[in-house]
């Protein structure tokens, strides 16, 4: 590879260092880079993020506290962290900054007070004293402040009118009302038990997400988005539009591991945006395809957006089965991006990179091999129908392992050495089935004395305690929004107002299902014009999933419905946060960029619908297909016909297939593509054989206008 084309995917790497954590969230300082741990302030807020970690992985692997009280802490540690945080980016001397410090300080002494009186609490539940209403009201402001300068004004309004309905939705006409509910049981809900501030989503981001976040931030560290950029510039950079697919493979890929969106745009985006408007495709469309790319690796599984594993302990069903509903969904939306990118590429007459620039894919594999282990291992145990918990912790254990052992590796003399190295360290860690988490815990404790014995390895600790400040610093976003929305869901559960909701949407679906999934996507997209997809989901599904499921929508398929759409907003003008943070990358009008998501998206808003009439195509039994020819069969078929569907939309949009397109192709492969996204045998048929005419004639006209032109 020449210097040019190495230079950038360097920078990408050493860029993204914030992945997994979702940028939709930035909105101020508390989501700027750790400060300088060299000195004061930086020093101590360095400590507080690795101390956080550490805490969460004790927990995980131990488990020594109940679940309330580490939801708890694990507030407490949010808040400190983030307060902190926005303390040193105050000027010297400041009276904010010390507020902000005592801030930072009485929301972590808030977290310990299920701990230390936890027994107290349990005795009095249902009647809370005097002190637990002024602590609740305290840690409910707090975590109200913290989201406003974490993620803006937009989130924190919301759930303050949720918050005003369960205290004075009594005094609104029926059906809105309540029966009413006295101050202290809503501060009781919020505040006392699991199903307010420390209810599911805040239960998840102290469990799966923020071990996932540090498992991302440890794999990074070690270089993994390296591996995957060299892998998808040398597997589809020389192909038709390949630095266009290498922005579309290199983000399937990080969402494998990281499941973040707009930090991917930011991470890879460094490196694909320019280079695609090096190779001839317009800034708006580079950056539309980056953000694109990268708002799919939400969808992505194995390791999916934190939405999934919320959806996993919502529904009460294995994480499995959550990636299982994704699988053909993601696979059928790069596939599409693909095809967009290729399409485009063609009605740009644009080449690949030329060989001698593109890198060795297995020799970036058989340099960093080592890197997919633990990546495979976590996906083995996730299939294998081990809790995400468990096979995280698992994943994040032999990752720093692995990080510890290679530099001690690589010092020994000779490969029979290393060799025999390797299988010590695999027959002590495989002591595990028998001894449990001990015996890693003994093996990295080893790994971590050897290494700081040797001057040159110390390094490698220091970038693995670095890994572990980072993967605190990026659970701000997402666990602060978790503590936040909890409150929705309190409101919710406390009132029934989610049954009010349902009402309405099964009167409009009794008549129209159509409809009413309408009414549900254009829910999710103006909600996400606010608020990031997680608080988008978790109110959007507790308001329409069980009206769905009325409706017979499979549960499943309509939290994904949701999700999907969650996900679309972010690529939705006006606001388009995705298209907004390629923006300045693409040194293009985020508006613009925006619009073209739109196109390039097009899988992520027909797939959903298309799962809804046929749930096989998210693998669910049901639906009339299924019924009548078979599961798999349906779900070959479903496959194959959202296949042609993305294929004639992408060709509509484009305006090429295997040449420019008439006006008239371009609208009759619209309509034969609208005609496919229904489950009706009707729309089907005529469907296929518009697709066919408009195919087979667009083929022959340009046969025809080869020969004439010879």
């Amino acid at each position: 590879m020449t210097a040019s084309t190495v230079r950038p995917a360097d920078e990408a790497r050493h860029q993204g260092h914030d992945h997994l954590q979702d940028h939709s969230f930035e909105a101020g300082p508390m989501h700027a880079p750790l400060p300088d741990r060299t000195q004061g302030l930086g020093r101590a807020i360095f400590l507080v993020a690795v101390i956080f970690s550490a805490f969460q992985i004790y927990t995980a692997a131990y488990t020594p506290l109940s679940s309330l009280v580490v939801r708890s802490i694990h507030v407490g540690f949010l808040l400190l962290l983030g307060f902190m945080i926005t303390a040193a980016h105050r000027p010297k001397g400041s009276a904010l900054r010390w507020i902000d410090l005592g801030l930072g300080i009485a929301g972590f002494a808030l977290g310990l007070y299920h701990w230390i009186f936890e027994t107290d609490i349990l005795l009095r539940a249902g009647d809370p004293s005097m002190t637990d209403i002024v602590l609740g009201c305290a840690m409910v402001l707090l975590v109200f402040e913290a989201a406003r300068r974490a993620m803006g004004i937009a989130l924190p309004i919301i759930c303050a009118l949720f918050l005003s309905y369960a205290i004075f939705g009594h005094l609104l006409p029926s059906p809105l009302n309540h029966r009413g509910y006295g101050f202290d049981q809503v501060v009781d809900q919020m505040f006392l038990g699991t199903e307010g501030i420390f209810g599911i989503p805040i239960l998840v981001s102290s469990t799966y997400i923020f071990l996932f976040i540090l498992f991302g931030a440890f794999l990074e560290r070690a270089g993994m988005i390296m591996l995957f950029s060299d892998v998808a510039m040398g597997t589809v950079g020389g192909a038709r539009g390949g630095p266009a697919k290498v922005a579309v493979v290199s983000s399937a890929l990080m969402g494998t591991i990281n499941g973040s969106g707009v930090a991917n745009v930011v991470t890879t985006g460094q490196f694909t945006i320019p280079l695609m408007k090096r190779f001839g495709y317009r800034p708006a469309f580079a950056g539309a395809v980056e953000a694109t790319s990268s708002m799919g690796g939400q969808i992505m599984p194995p390791v999916m957006g934190a939405v999934a594993f919320i959806m996993a302990e919502t529904l009460n069903v294995p994480y499995i089965d959550v990636v299982e509903a994704a699988l053909i969904p993601a696979l059928l939306y790069f596939t599409t991006v693909l095809w967009m990118v290729h399409l485009e590429a063609g009605r740009l007459n644009l080449s690949g990179l030329p060989r001698a620039e593109l890198p060795d894919p297995l020799a970036a594999v058989k340099a960093r091999w080592h890197l997919i282990i633990p990546l495979a291992i976590l996906v083995y145990l996730l299939f294998a129908g081990y809790t995400p918990l468990f096979a995280g912790t698992v994943g994040l254990a032999l990752t720093a392992v692995l990080i510890l052992g290679a530099p001690i590796s690589g010092l020994l003399p000779a490969m029979p050495l290393r060799i025999l190295f390797w299988v010590a360290i695999g027959l002590a860690t495989a002591g595990f089935f028998h001894w449990g988490i001990d015996v890693i815990a003994a093996v990295i404790l080893a790994l971590v004395v050897v290494c700081l014995a040797i001057k040159g390895l110390r390094s490698t600790v220091d970038m693995m305690v670095q890994a572990l400040a980072d993967g605190a610093r990026n659970a701000l976003g997402v666990g602060i929004a978790c503590a936040l929305v909890g409150t929705i869901i309190g409101v919710m559960t406390l009132t029934g107002l989610a049954t009010n909701f349902a009402r309405v949407i099964i009167e409009v679906g009794d008549q129209s299902l159509f409809l009413s999934l309408v009414l549900t996507m254009l829910t999710c997209l103006v909600l996400g014009m606010g608020i990031p997809t997680i608080p988008n989901y978790i109110i959007t599904s507790s308001l329409v999933g069980p009206a769905l499921l009325e409706l017979g929508v499979p549960l499943i398929v309509s939290h994904m419905f949701v999700f999907y759409f969650g996900i679309m907003a972010d690529l939705t003008p006006p606001v388009a946060l995705a298209a907004f943070a390629a923006s300045p990358i693409a040194k293009a009008s985020g508006l613009k960029i925006g619009v073209n998501c739109l196109r390039i998206a097009i899988a992520g808003f027909v797939v959903p619908f298309m799962a809804v009439y046929t749930p096989a195509l998210m693998l669910q039994d049901g639906g009339p297909m299924a019924q009548a020819i078979g599961y798999w069969p349906a779900v070959a078929y479903i496959v194959l016909k959202a296949v042609i569907s993305m294929g004639l939309w992408g060709a509509a949009s484009i305006g090429f297939l295997a040449g420019p397109l008439a006006w008239w192709e371009r609208l009759l492969a619209a309509v034969a593509a609208f005609m496919l996204v229904a489950a009706l045998p009707v729309t089907d048929e005529l469907g296929l054989a518009l697709a066919a005419l408009v195919v087979g004639q667009h083929l022959l006209r340009r046969r025809m206008a080869r020969r004439a032109a010879s």
